[in-house]
């Protein structure tokens, strides 16, 4: 697990194929290095859905976008181990 409970957010919405493939896409990384998801809704926030429209699925950590669309796994590992 990474030291002080990292965790990314995954902003999406319902019925969305490419937000439910980046979440499928998350889990091997999820158990390598022990990250915490938030899956956040962006249609249940105006400001959110003005954010990123139609630019979801994004994955993000704080304000930092890790990728969007779909999962980019090197970019990702990249930043993780970076960070640890």
């Amino acid at each position: 697990m990474m030291a002080g409970g990292l965790a990314l957010t995954l902003y999406g919405r319902p019925c969305c194929h490419l937000c439910e493939e980046m979440l499928a896409a998350l889990e091997p990384l999820r158990a390598e290095f022990g990250f915490g998801l938030a899956v956040v809704d962006v249609d249940g926030d105006p400001q959110l859905q003005a954010r990123h429209g139609v630019w979801v699925p994004v994955l993000m950590h704080g304000e930092t976008e890790l990728c969007h669309y779909h999962l980019d796994i090197p970019a990702v590992t990249d930043y993780l181990r970076k960070i640890r």
